[in-house]
């Protein structure tokens, strides 16, 4: 008997959205547009200090946003990233202190670190989200070579090792998040200096703390890449996903 019943196709799994890494469109709308906005827009000829800043806070929480409501996805690191907006924009209209700006840009990735590692007690390490995951290995093969070779129990404490190299990378962050802080951002919070200063902290803070961060994230990458291959013997294009194709 043929089934007539009209099928909804909105909530298959296969016409669910998959995410796709973009770097470019991260960095214009979370760095350089907000960047340019509290450097140029913050005189009071312009937009003025509070709207300024609002302005370029509502760029990286609406992408925050965007990305998170259409992938229905949680994202715990992009949740932290929109407390951090949250709280960046109630410094400057609260008028608050600017130490407290440095303690912030402190805590979020010092938080992340320690996630990560309160994390390794759990049965979710966070290693196996934002790096051992379907999205960048192949995992469900690794885990059955790994299981053929009774290796399994070496390989969980070599992604032991790497979770703690992980929060290492977080907390350099979290270091050099202050120092640049309290380098750059002096003046008044709600003044158009602020604004100006908050504008080439986040800009400096790209070269200073973004890309370090990542050729650590990639070190990592490299040592688990290298982890794997010795104790299974698999190949670079076996272990990685293969980008717009099934692995």
């Amino acid at each position: 008997m043929t089934d007539n019943r009209p099928h909804d196709s909105q909530h298959s799994p296969q016409n669910k959205p998959q995410h796709k890494p973009r770097p470019m469109i991260d960095l214009l709308v979370s760095i350089l547009i907000p960047s340019v906005i509290l450097m140029k827009l913050s005189g009071e000829e312009n937009l003025g200090a509070s709207q300024a800043l609002m302005l370029a806070l509502a760029f990286p929480l609406g992408w925050g946003l965007f990305e998170l409501i259409r992938y229905r996805k949680f994202n715990f690191i992009a949740l932290l990233g929109m407390v951090s907006v949250f709280l960046t924009g109630g410094i400057g209209l609260m008028k608050l202190d600017p130490q407290w700006l440095a303690i912030k840009e402190a805590a979020v990735p010092g938080a992340i670190g320690l996630a990560v590692l309160v994390s390794t007690r759990t049965r979710f390490p966070l290693i196996r989200t934002i790096l051992y995951n379907k999205n960048v290995l192949n995992v469900d093969l690794i885990h059955d070579r790994l299981a053929e070779r009774g290796l399994v129990d070496i390989f969980e404490e070599r992604l032991l090792k790497a979770t703690y190299f992980l929060a290492g990378t977080f907390f350099f962050s979290a270091i050099m998040n202050y120092i640049v802080a309290k380098w750059i951002v002096v003046s008044p919070a709600g003044t158009q200096a602020f604004n100006e200063e908050l504008g080439r902290m986040t800009l400096v803070s790209y070269p200073m703390i973004a890309i370090p961060s990542m050729i650590m994230m990639v070190l990592i990458l490299v040592y688990l890449w290298k982890t794997i291959h010795g104790l299974t013997g698999l190949k670079m294009e076996e272990i990685m996903v293969q980008a717009g194709g099934k692995s």
